[in-house]
């Protein structure tokens, strides 16, 4: 029995780390009800390796709870599959080696450290300790949050929590080799002017070496911005699904938001400006 075992964990590892279609979620005919209330209807898409997605909405549209889906932390009715299987019939370690998601918030109970937090993220990685500390510095640098290594987690500010779970989320993925997918909900709720823009050039990186990285965002210009796609929710229903340029409209904005626009490209890098009127 366990010989068996071990070669269906091995074969679930390899599957994951050859699979080669760019396609790396597909979604489809995907409905969430929360009681008797209709919180996403019939949303269809896929996500690509090698793109950075935004999700947009209005405030209780459904972007974190589409999100929350496809990690299967809410029922759902449709399909959500997952290099190219059902998300619930990869086995949870292996598919944590390629799929990382970033929360909201994230409480520990324990005194941890923020380097000791970071360290979670190797669990169940194949390494050595040194190779591991190496990587958890990498990381912790990337995130500027190698200063606060020494640091207890009940003692950081939000912002510095956030950026020190991203850290250990990307630590989980090391071993992620060519298919690395990145859920982020509100990654800059906490976060000021600085590092906002450092942790999305850092998932705009991602993206190019490769990964799919997605974001739940409030902020219009950082999407436009960063993002490479934008899906677009308004109501349950994703009312968008477009480059930057082609999503941030004036009349779109206004429809979806109740609130009047202009768009002027950027001065140096041409990717829309929303000015609120």
């Amino acid at each position: 029995m366990l010989s068996l075992l071990t070669k269906h964990k091995h074969n679930t590892a390899t599957a994951i780390c050859n699979f080669t279609d760019n396609n790396l979620i597909d979604v489809s005919n995907l409905s969430v009800k929360l009681g008797h209330k209709s919180i996403i209807e019939n949303a269809n898409f896929t996500l690509q390796r090698g793109q950075f997605t935004a999700l947009l909405g209005p405030n209780g549209t459904g972007k974190s709870t589409l999100l929350k889906a496809m990690t299967d932390e809410v029922n759902y009715q449709g399909k959500v599959k997952v290099y190219g299987k059902e998300r619930q019939l990869w086995e949870p370690a292996m598919l944590s080696r390629h799929l990382g998601v970033l929360p909201q918030s994230s409480s520990l109970s324990f005194n941890f450290t923020a380097q000791e937090v970071v360290e979670l993220g190797g669990i169940g990685l194949s390494m050595t300790q040194l190779q591991l500390a190496n990587i958890v510095e990498r990381n912790m640098e990337s995130c500027d949050v190698k200063h606060l290594a020494t640091r207890y987690y009940p003692t950081l500010s939000g912002g510095e929590r956030q950026r020190v779970h991203l850290a250990r989320v990307l630590t989980q993925l090391e071993q992620s080799n060519n298919n690395r997918i990145l859920l982020l909900d509100e990654p800059t709720s906490a976060l000021d002017l600085h590092h906002q823009h450092s942790t999305l050039a850092l998932g705009q990186a991602l993206a190019r070496q490769g990964a799919s990285v997605v974001a739940v965002l409030h902020d219009l210009n950082l999407a436009a911005q960063y993002t490479d796609r934008i899906l677009i929710l308004n109501q349950g229903h994703i009312v968008v699904d477009a480059c930057p340029k082609e999503a941030l409209k004036a009349d779109i904005i206004e429809r979806v938001y109740q609130h009047k626009v202009s768009i002027i490209p950027h001065p140096d890098k041409g990717h829309p400006v929303v000015i609120a009127q």
